[in-house]
């Protein structure tokens, strides 16, 4: 094995203790010298142990996280590092490589999660590092790094930038990120002071401790800038602001030239730079007294860096490569690759560039045909097959401001930038259509992309957000009774549950609807009726009446469309569930804030009429999510080597491995379907059924006791995950039942006193009491009409989200996490689309058989 003495040095971690009693850290409300890091840093490398193993950080920014990056350093761990807010990013990060430390920011000291005594990988002496490329984070392709990378870069950053023991920068990026972690190693190395925050720059308390700790510099990317300008940084009094830095995409000349001039005025310098992860960060760096003259440029290498520009075949300019102590060892796509050693010697950047006159380097493109925008990684080729796959011949260009897309024909641009949109995850301010009679070309008949970029600026408006409502959609101001009384909810009846024959005492439960047609319904009715009472689906068809609108109620529903909590709790949720699992941002606590939903929906659809009909409604509801989730689980288990033959079958959480792997990702189905079978089947049970007609609200309280047992470990119920499970859901059941103002609050305090301690995380509890609250408390939530059909969509298709996205976001999370949330929610609506349509085949199959059993058509009586 290799132990901790066959490592290179790396001086800024292991020479801490020489800065004696310097500040090393200054918080919001404490300080750490250099003496008391270095001894925090040694106790961690103790803990770690000499034998050199492989270790997953999620970092964030708090000494936690710092302390435990400079342990695995000083002691030779090799360190992948992943943002600790993005709890994917390391399931991913494990599955694929299987470290054998998990380390995680605790109250005041790492948690150390060990897994393996000793260590099951050959790692390579010089391997210090890895990091996720550039817009990939979590993906199972890493940039290795070595101590002599990570050395000689802090050396070359704190010569440019001449950073002396006096400096104290701000961390205004993830330490996960190579450009924030460029920045920590680089005042370290000088014995400078480090103000940690995770703070934003929008945020006024950063602005007081940056002063407050007489920060002299901050590190921004071009995002930041846009912030800047809202919060009105060029009128704020820095006096210890020394320098600014910027990297992380291209910043616009004309907005590096204010920058520079506002610093010139203020007493600041702008230091515009270069750089990848493949590079330790930083390449190259544009002197200050540049950004006037040449403020398009990236400038000259760094310290020990050298460029050159290689001719690139077809094209004006040549590639941009780079050469330097600082260039990556090479890529880890396995486990296997981290015993290699060096696999390349200098980084060809894919960037095309040229030398400018002034004698700096500039880049004028890319070879691969990427752009960033807002930090998202845009394949312009892909623009191209999105829309040659809707039969439209386009040519796309772009820079890191927007893209430009020339169509052929005469096509709906608008309609074309929202598909388009939605497809690569892009704002859709940042793309810019124009319909051309023909593509423009150049004599050898290839695309001329900088002819298309030229149409940017062409158009006298910009692109609309919108377009028209379909012209058969009901207006929000109509109040004609005739278009909206019984005939037209029978209509809406039958379309959304598939049914022809229904009579004016039925209602929506009667008919056999639940939680999964419920969304559509009551959206069509909302806007038929003019209102929707709280109990419109247990109310018959012939009781469902319109009621015209005051003039208030009219003005709002112009922007607002009322939508039922429920149904935007799920769209909320689903949407926030697969951006956390993507890694594009965490907000957790949703999955249990829809198992109470639930419970809820449970309540309203599965428990009315007398016990055998309802026990066959029962069963067709839970086929409707059973059916669907084997069928996509099996095609899931057929494609990949992530799942079993138990997931299949949905028992996974009953005979599946104990430890969460990637087999527990249906946990929330499986869970689901245990709880609505259980639920079924002690319901069918005579003097149960009784009681819960008795017992309306008596009856789910008493679940969320037996709940509460588990709750509280004091019954162990033998299926993992089960246990906050059948609390919510029956708290959801009681919510529903809920008549009054006293049960309201009752189970409003149930929520508010059981929820607290169960995560020991105070935002995810948070949000879990929140969801219950606004499902007591609030019918409906007015929701922007721009996004009301998006909000249904979701809402409906949620259950089929949840299933597709676990096998459709990781090959597009390395593209853009941005895009891999859109793709993995329309893939969901797309499943969605496809099982409502089999099932309504299935349907109208049934009850054609039916008709020629009986022999006749259903009477129209009550």
């Amino acid at each position: 094995m290799t132990t901790q003495l066959d490592f290179e040095r790396v001086s800024f971690a292991s020479d801490l203790a020489s800065h004696g009693d310097r500040p090393a850290i200054l918080a919001d409300d404490f300080a750490l010298t250099y003496r008391e890091l270095a001894d925090r840093v040694d106790a961690l490398a103790l803990r770690l142990g000499t034998e050199r193993r492989l270790v997953a950080l999620a970092a964030a920014n708090d000494v936690d996280s710092l302390v435990a990056y400079l342990a695995a350093l000083v002691s030779g761990h090799p360190l992948i590092l992943v943002p600790e807010d993005k709890p994917a990013a390391l399931n991913s990060i494990v599955a694929a490589y299987d470290p054998d430390v998990i380390l995680r920011s605790g109250n005041g000291q790492a948690v150390l999660e060990e897994r393996r005594p000793g260590t099951r990988h050959e790692l390579h002496p010089d391997l210090a590092l890895m990091l996720s490329t550039s817009g990939s984070t979590g993906s199972p392709k890493l940039v290795r790094l070595s101590h002599a990378n990570l050395q000689s870069n802090a050396e070359s950053i704190a010569e440019y930038l001449d950073i002396g023991p006096d400096d104290r920068a701000a961390t205004t990026l993830p330490m996960s990120y190579c450009y924030g972690l460029s920045v920590i190693n680089s005042h370290l190395l000088r014995g400078a002071g480090l103000v940690l925050t995770d703070l934003s720059v929008v945020d006024p308390c950063f602005w007081e401790l940056f002063r407050s700790r007489g920060a002299t510099a901050f590190a921004a990317v071009p995002y930041t800038f846009e912030l800047l300008e809202r919060v009105g940084f060029a009128d704020m009094e820095l006096p210890s602001l020394r320098y600014v830095t910027q990297a992380g995409g291209r910043l616009a000349p004309e907005m590096v030239q204010s920058y520079a001039g506002l610093g010139r005025r203020r007493g600041w310098e702008l230091f515009v730079m270069y750089g990848q992860t493949e590079a330790t960060a930083r390449m190259a760096y544009l002197p200050p007294d540049l950004a006037a003259t040449v403020p398009g440029t990236i400038g000259i290498p760094v310290p020990g860096g050298a460029f050159r520009i290689d001719p690139a075949p077809g094209l004006e300019h040549g590639e941009l490569v780079y050469t330097g102590p600082n260039v990556m060892l090479g890529y880890a796509d396995r486990p296997a690759d981290l015993a290699a050693g060096r696999t390349i010697s200098e980084l060809r950047t894919g960037d095309l560039a040229r030398r400018h006159p002034a004698g700096v380097y500039e880049v004028v493109g890319r070879r691969s045909r990427f752009v960033k925008i807002v930090g998202l990684r845009v394949d312009l080729g892909q623009v191209e097959r999105i829309l040659a796959d809707l039969g439209v011949q386009a040519a796309s260009a772009g820079t890191d401001q927007g893209v430009v897309v020339a169509v052929e024909g005469d096509h709906d641009t608008q309609l074309l930038g929202k598909v388009l949109a939605q497809g690569i995850g892009l704002p859709r301010a940042a793309l810019e259509l124009h319909a051309v009679e023909h593509l423009p070309r150049m004599a050898t008949g290839k695309l001329d992309y900088p002819a298309v970029l030229a149409l940017s600026g062409n158009s006298t408006s910009g692109p609309e957000v919108s377009g028209p409502q379909p012209a058969d959609r009901p207006s929000a101001d109509s109040s004609s009774a005739t278009a909206a009384g019984p005939d037209n909810v029978r209509r809406i009846f039958r379309d959304t549950l598939e049914l022809t024959d229904i009579a004016d005492g039925d209602t929506f439960v009667s008919l056999g609807g639940d939680s999964l047609s419920y969304v559509a319904a009551s959206v069509r009715l909302e806007q038929a009726l003019g209102h929707l009472p709280p109990d419109w689906h247990v109310t018959p068809v012939r009781d469902l009446e319109p009621r015209r609108r005051d003039v208030p109620a009219r003005r709002m529903r112009r922007f607002f469309a009322p939508l039922e909590t429920s149904i935007v709790l799920r769209a909320v949720s689903i949407v926030l569930i697969v951006s956390t699992h993507v890694g594009f941002f965490s907000w957790q606590g949703t999955a249990h804030v829809l198992m109470a939903v639930a419970g809820y929906n449970f309540a309203r659809f599965q428990l009315s009429g007398e016990r055998l009909p309802r026990l066959r409604r029962q069963l067709a509801s839970l086929a409707r999510v059973v059916v669907p989730s084997m069928a996509f689980i099996a095609f899931a288990y057929l494609i990949t080597d992530r799942y079993s033959l138990a997931n299949v079958v949905l028992l996974n959480a009953v005979i599946g491995p104990e430890a969460v792997t990637t087999q527990w990702h249906f946990w929330f189905i499986e869970v689901l379907v245990y709880l609505l079978v259980g639920m079924t089947a002690l319901l069918a049970i005579p003097w149960l059924h009784r009681a819960e007609r008795r017992f309306p609200l008596l009856f789910p309280l008493a679940i969320t006791g037996a709940g509460l047992l588990t709750r509280y470990d004091l019954v162990d119920p033998g299926v993992p995950h089960t246990a906050p499970a059948l609390w919510l859901f029956a708290l959801g059941w009681a919510v529903a039942r809920s008549r009054t103002v006293a049960q309201r609050c009752l189970v409003s305090a149930l929520a508010a006193v059981t929820v607290p301690g169960f995560f020991e995380n105070a935002a995810r509890e948070l949000t879990v009491v929140a969801g219950i609250l606004l499902l007591i408390w609030l019918p409906t939530l007015p929701v922007p009409r721009v996004f009301g059909r998006l909000t249904v969509l979701l809402a409906s298709a949620s259950l089929y989200a949840y299933l597709v996205h676990w096998v459709v976001y990781p090959p597009l999370a390395g593209i853009s996490p941005a895009l891999a949330v859109a793709g993995s929610l329309a893939a969901g609506i797309g499943y969605w689309a496809l099982c409502m349509r089999v099932m309504g085949t299935v349907s109208r199959w049934k009850i054609g058989r039916r008709r020629e059993r009986s022999g006749g058509i259903r009477p129209q009586t009550a």
